[in-house]
């Protein structure tokens, strides 16, 4: 779990202290000030980033109307304050609601988004604000759990590179009182959830106690919601190679062993014929 305080790269520098790996990645940027889940992959399960990036997140948002800032967050500095007094509960959910679906979105200038080569974020610390191309992302559900004196609190499940900070920016548009975000905590990613997830200094003290493997989750756990075929001696060989199979099954993705158990690869069928779309052999 992402502590405050921390970059998401810095939680992949300090794991290689703890746990004595060097090949670690996480799946997806998490800002400073943000907390939550951050699956990280360990080894050859690093080949598992991409995947967990591209998958569905879910926040736990509280934000402020009346308020803008540079940032779209507390942290930045205030550029205009508005009565939302009158403002209520109705009209707040009805605008949070109008965003489910798909939706185009304007990035904040402080994120690690490119343009022409650069990071959004250091061209915004030279003073400068440039126009950003709406990028289109999708709010699949969004619960308003609390709203009182302006401050209100939601839970947001959304596609990949949504930004929840963003989205509060367009809220506060839509109401014509601005909003921006006060704190936010991921509480699902790549199929994890906050529950699952554990602290970096509980991971040194499960490490140095010797049992950090059981917090640790297999490879292949990641997919188990896909059926399991192991190969025979003859399809080896095309597994390890990363080829396409024949196979017999019906069509779906798979979780593909080699016959001596070991997970290699997931495979999609479709009329008889499997196609590699993940391998996982070092």
């Amino acid at each position: 779990m992402k502590e405050a305080g921390y970059t998401s790269n810095d939680v992949v520098a300090k794991l290689r202290g703890i746990l004595h790996m060097r090949k670690i990645g996480h799946t997806g940027t998490l800002d400073p000030d943000a907390t939550g889940v951050l699956p990280v992959c360990l080894g050859r399960a690093t080949k598992l980033v991409g995947m967990l990036t591209d998958t569905d997140k879910e926040y736990l948002c509280t934000a402020r109307l009346g308020i803008t800032t540079d940032t779209e967050d507390i942290s930045g500095t205030i550029t205009s304050e508005s009565d939302f007094s009158k403002v209520t509960r109705e009209e707040l959910l009805k605008v949070m609601e109008g965003f489910i679906g798909d939706y185009e979105q304007v990035p904040p200038m402080y994120s690690a988004k490119k343009v022409n080569g650069r990071k959004l974020y250091e061209l915004a610390r030279e003073g400068k604000v440039i126009e950003r191309k709406p990028c289109r992302v999708k709010i699949n559900s969004i619960e308003l759990l609390s709203f009182e004196n302006g401050e209100y609190s939601f839970l947001a499940g959304c596609s990949k590179g949504t930004y929840i900070r963003s989205l509060c920016r367009d809220i506060g548009e839509k109401l014509g009182t601005g909003s921006a975000m006060l704190s936010l905590v991921r509480t699902k990613a790549g199929g994890f959830t906050k529950d699952e997830a554990i602290s970096l200094g509980r991971c040194g003290e499960l490490e140095r106690s010797g049992e950090i493997s059981a917090y640790i989750k297999s490879l292949d756990s990641v997919f188990s919601e896909y059926p399991r075929f192991t190969a025979d001696e003859g399809l080896e060989k095309k597994i390890r190679n990363g080829n396409s199979l024949n196979l017999n099954l019906k069509d779906g993705k798979y979780r593909v062993y080699l016959p001596d158990g070991t997970f290699a690869a997931v495979y999609e069928v479709e009329d008889r014929k499997a196609k590699i779309c993940g391998y996982f052999l070092t």
